[in-house]
């Protein structure tokens, strides 16, 4: 390549191997409105996945808003739930949720005085929203349909409950549950979850968060270490609860969720901040669970040296078993996501588009279990990506790794050895770790990855050369000996998805549609400078201690 015209040229000797085209990160795309003098100013109208929502300047002498929904399932104008609609003060908003995929979503806003409404004089309307599906592929959906509170095309299941619950809400919260034989009035969101143990409840739930919500805001807390408890009556109970946020600033802090013995537990677009022990614990016997869109932040400082920063952050164990965790945001996390204890058969977790955003480690940590982790942002990882011990299997496919230090360990092998002779992992027996079409760049000097093909011994990864290919039963673990289960080449245990390439990873996961909650929710932080420092931000800590 020679730039003339200039006193010196450049010249590029070298070769190009290949040549790629990242995407643009995208933003939501705003429906169409109009600005009418003496009718209600709107300043924004999106879609997201399966919501859509609008914004709009405060409108003299308006007491309150009636805001109604016409497309998708709606044929016509719908009022919607008035704890929908919200006064921040400078503005208002109103966010739709349990939206199906389509094009062309109308909402119109009517100012409400003296009780009556203002329409043809003062009504504003927002034309052309278009509304996409969540994604849901992952071992989560894998031969289950309706997680949660909704149905697979976005909406809710029939005669489904929804709780709104504010930081004012949370104790007084009331709805009928059945307990036994009796429909019985019960009070408060911990003790309405509770109840839903007794194992004769299955009607379908949807609680709804609304603003920040701290741990004295609940009524109790069923779980002394982890905070809010979903827990069933035996293992794996079909609960049918989805928790969700809603809008972009729906919040939970000082506490985190533990969910054990339930079946379809969904949980979505919500921050996690200062939590007790862990943000989320699938803690024993779960099944169809899905864990997606969400903000998880540092948990409460732990009495060990390896908890600066909460004890874990989205951990599984104990028989749990068909999770996704997909489209979740890790803000600088110590421990991200613990997956087994050991002793646990293949349980299938997968891992997908989920922005590991200068987190250290864990990205998961692994024990025994069969596990797909494709199409992930690693950025800026301290410590490590991907663990693998105990005999699990790893399909590490398509992620986009920026400045990882190992992007792939095995346990007592490859780069897990140092200089001491000791490994990260306590020593334990390793896995294998089948690796297809990732991407490594910026990589820093302490960068290492070993694959098969170059040392069949001291290895991190079997570099496979397409998706579907088989690891031979000789690629073996140096410590335990165990082989790769070759789970993602078994039609009757995957799946079906469709992988990005790895170059488009970066902008898929950072852009409108991506991790995190809506719009990546109402926090924001820098971390430039950032990517091979493991300890507390401690000004990041501060402003989550602050957060409102």
């Amino acid at each position: 390549i020679k730039t003339f015209g200039t006193p010196d040229e450049d010249i590029f000797d070298g070769n190009v191997g290949e040549m790629g085209f990242a995407l643009k990160t995208k933003s939501l795309d705003n429906g169409q409105f109009a600005s009418v003098a003496g009718h209600v100013e709107i300043t924004e109208a999106c879609g997201w996945q399966e919501s859509l929502y609008l914004k709009w300047n405060p409108f003299d002498n308006a007491e309150s808003y009636n805001v109604y929904v016409k497309g998708g399932q709606y044929p016509d104008y719908t009022r919607i739930d008035k704890e929908l609609v919200r006064d921040y003060g400078t503005y208002a908003r109103a966010d739709v949720p349990g939206l199906i995929a389509a094009n062309g979503y109308s909402v119109k806003v009517v100012p409400v005085t003296g009780g009556n409404e203002v329409e043809s004089s003062a009504a504003s309307e927002a034309t052309g929203i278009n509304v996409a599906n969540y994604s849901r592929e992952g071992f989560a959906h894998l031969n289950y349909q309706g997680i949660g509170a909704y149905n697979d095309n976005g909406t809710l299941k029939d005669n489904a409950k929804v709780l709104y619950i504010t930081s004012k809400t949370a104790k007084t919260v009331s709805t009928k549950v059945m307990v036994g034989s009796k429909l019985t009035e019960v009070t408060g969101l911990q003790s309405i979850i509770d109840a839903y143990q007794k194992g004769t409840d299955t009607t379908p739930l949807a609680i709804r968060i609304i603003g920040k919500i701290s741990k004295d805001d609940l009524d109790h807390i069923s779980s002394s270490s982890e905070g809010l408890q979903v827990k069933g009556r035996n293992a794996y109970s079909e609960m049918n609860i989805t928790i969700e946020g809603i809008g972009d600033d729906a919040t939970i802090s000082g506490f985190g969720m533990l969910v054990r013995n339930c079946k379809s537990v969904e949980i979505r677009n919500l921050a996690i901040m200062l939590c007790l022990d862990d943000c989320i614990s699938l803690d024993t016997n779960n099944s169809n669970i899905w864990i997606h869109n969400m903000d998880f932040f540092y948990g409460n400082t732990g009495g060990d040296a390896d908890q600066a920063k909460g004890d874990g952050t989205a951990d599984l164990k104990g028989g749990t078993k068909y999770v996704t965790f997909s489209y979740n945001r890790f803000w600088d996390s110590g421990k991200s996501s613990l997956c087994g204890m050991g002793g646990d058969d293949a349980n299938y977790i997968a891992y997908h588009h989920n922005w590991f955003d200068h987190s250290d480690s864990r990205h998961p940590r692994i024990r025994c279990m069969s596990v797909h982790i494709w199409n992930n942002y690693y950025d800026g990882v301290a410590k490590y990506g991907v663990g693998a011990t105990t005999g699990a299997s790893a399909f590490v496919e398509a992620n986009y790794f920026r400045n990882c230090n190992k992007p792939m360990l095995i346990s007592m092998q490859g780069s897990d050895i140092g200089s001491d002779g000791k490994g990260t992992f306590s020593s334990e027996d390793g896995g294998i770790i089948k690796s297809y079409k990732n991407i490594f760049t910026e990589k820093s000097k302490n960068f290492k990855y070993v694959t098969y093909q170059t040392n069949n011994v001291e290895f991190d990864a079997y570099e496979a050369t397409t998706r579907d290919e088989t690891v031979p039963g000789t690629v073996t673990a140096k410590k335990g000996g165990t082989s790769y289960d070759n789970f993602d080449t078994d039609a009757s245990l995957m799946y079906a998805y469709t992988p990005h390439s790895a170059v488009d990873v970066p902008a898929n996961v950072t852009g409108a549609y991506g991790a995190g909650r809506l719009n990546h929710g109402d926090f924001s932080w820098d971390f430039t400078g950032k990517d091979s420092d493991y300890d507390v931000d401690a000004a990041l800590k501060s402003a989550l201690q602050n957060y409102k």
